[in-house]
């Protein structure tokens, strides 16, 4: 007889990818020092390791700490399920254990966080996910061992007991737990998830779980992107840059136009507060959400992620595409913007409606919205009618809601391949595949590439390779030259077919550290 072996139930898997928009919310006892979460143990000095451990936790005293306050804001600004850190990396725990005095027990907080932050998420509807660290340096350091991340638990003996005894706590004294988030080797701790509730699901550890970047592809299988606000993931009170809303808010767009979740990270102050900023970012999420949710939420991937600026979004059980305008500039209201979508077409019974705004309105040069099905192209034209800022300029997405949509233009389909690098030249050949030719007879190719960038820095523009003219499948491929020595690249393969633009997967290659001699 055998048996399957464990893992993510695929109904669990289908309820937590309508779930779409998550926050993540790390918080440790060394907030106060505004440092790198946990991350500062490792290659310490003895004294740094001894202060932070003996030290650090009687002065962490949250007294501003309103977890309600946390789950009405994230409630409004559409999060449907929270990762809150119940032990990062350092092995301070966040919750009551009786595994270790590294916890919220020798601190001068009487109350257990993760036991209130757990409780007030749930009272709103919000669905309760842990984070956890397999890694713990506390744990190292008490051992002898030198304090690093990816300690394999047979490299250090009684680690593996140590998390299993702390995962039990956790999912037996906080009620049922819907997500877990394991930051590590994970084997050993996802099937003890899984043997206590089958109904767990497992992100880190069991899919796909990018940290600061958005894969440049559909995928039809949950993942979920992880993104900071900023450029930390705790509290940092200096030397930080925000991203802007209208950033955060495409990027949930983009994440949920690709088939992923988002897990927007948020990092409290050490007395419990959330930094304005990021208060402020989630409020300016919040009132695009109020408008627009149902564009995120239990949706499915369209055809192709986007044209152009329009990314898309479709109901997963009403025939429904949601067409998010994206734009470099503010709306005015009042103003105008004409489309022609090519993957959409419209039907017999086709509505086409601008998110929160009414359906009879008029603008200076007629209906606020008309629409028609050409050819090969359903044309629209919208004026932004509804009143948001008091400056009348809207800066953030416009959502249009398409019914009874069917599938348009069939598109062409690529791979992007690897790269050759050339060590004796500052160049490169890059290689792919067109796939499929879609309904062209021909079709467009070529090359994107740029210096590889996470979503905490500034991307550079991608730059052309020369455009090739194909009409037949096969492999593509481009030489670029004038690359940077010693850098990270990353480069796509495109297809174009009339207006429509289809792109592979974003693949990294590294630049040797000199050229030519």
């Amino acid at each position: 007889m055998t048996t399957d072996a464990p893992g993510n139930c695929s109904q669990r898997l289908r309820w937590f990818s309508d779930l779409g928009f998550g926050l993540f919310i790390h918080w440790s006892m060394d907030s106060q020092l505004g440092a790198v979460i946990g991350h500062s143990m490792a290659g310490a000095s003895r004294h740094y390791l001894q202060r932070f451990i003996d030290d650090l936790p009687a002065t962490f005293y949250p007294k501003k700490f309103d977890p309600q306050q946390w789950a009405i804001l994230a409630k409004l600004a559409g999060v449907r399920y929270v990762v809150f850190t119940t032990k990062h990396h350092s092995g301070f725990c966040m919750f009551h254990t009786e595994t270790t005095p590294f916890s919220l027990a020798n601190t001068p907080y009487d109350g257990d966080i993760t036991a209130e932050v757990i409780e007030a998420f749930r009272q709103h509807g919000i669905a309760i996910g842990l984070y956890f660290s397999p890694d713990d340096f506390y744990f190292l350091h008490g051992k002898g061992l030198p304090v690093r991340r990816g300690v394999r638990p047979e490299e250090c003996a009684g680690l593996l007991d140590y998390n299993q005894a702390q995962l039990r706590e956790l999912l037996t004294q906080y009620g049922k737990i819907d997500i877990l988030f394991f930051d590590g080797h994970s084997d050993g701790l996802r099937e003890v998830c899984w043997e206590m509730d089958p109904d767990i699901v497992v992100t880190r550890g069991a899919m796909p779980t990018p940290e600061q970047q958005i894969p440049g592809i559909q995928s039809t299988e949950p993942w979920e992107a992880c993104v900071t606000m900023g450029t930390g993931w705790q509290y940092k009170p200096t030397n930080e840059q925000y991203k802007t809303g209208t950033q955060l808010i495409e990027l949930l767009i983009e994440t949920r136009a690709k088939g992923g979740n988002l897990l927007l990270n948020v990092g409290p102050k050490p007395d419990g507060e959330l930094p304005i900023e990021q208060e402020a970012l989630l409020r300016e999420m919040a009132l695009w959400n109020f408008v627009n949710g149902e564009a995120i939420h239990g949706v499915r991937p369209w055809r192709i992620p986007n044209e152009g600026d329009v990314w898309f979004t479709a109901a997963k059980d009403e025939g429904a595409v949601y067409a998010c305008i994206e734009g470099e500039t503010p709306w005015p209201q009042g103003g105008r913007r004409e489309l022609c979508l090519s993957s959409v077409r419209a039907g017999e019974h086709t509505t086409v409606h601008v998110l929160g705004q009414a359906d009879d309105l008029l603008a200076a040069d007629g209906p606020a919205i008309e629409w028609r099905q050409e050819q090969d192209h359903l044309q629209i034209r919208v004026a932004r009618m509804q009143r948001l800022y008091n400056n009348r300029r809207w800066p953030n997405p416009v959502v249009l809601k398409i019914t009874d949509a069917h599938l348009g233009q069939i598109p062409p389909s690529v791979v992007t391949g690897l790269a050759h690098v050339d060590d004796d030249a500052p160049g490169c050949r890059l290689h792919g595949r067109l796939a499929d030719l879609g309904e062209g007879d021909a079709v467009e190719v070529g090359f994107e590439f740029r210096l590889r960038k996470l979503l905490t820095e500034s991307a550079d523009a991608w730059q052309q390779s020369e455009r090739q003219n194909l009409q037949s499948t096969g492999d593509v491929s481009a030489y670029v030259s004038d690359l940077q020595p010693g850098s990270v690249y990353e480069f796509r393969l495109f297809a174009q077919h009339r207006a429509v633009v289809v792109y592979g997967e974003h693949v990294t290659f590294r630049t040797p550290e000199s050229g030519t001699e």
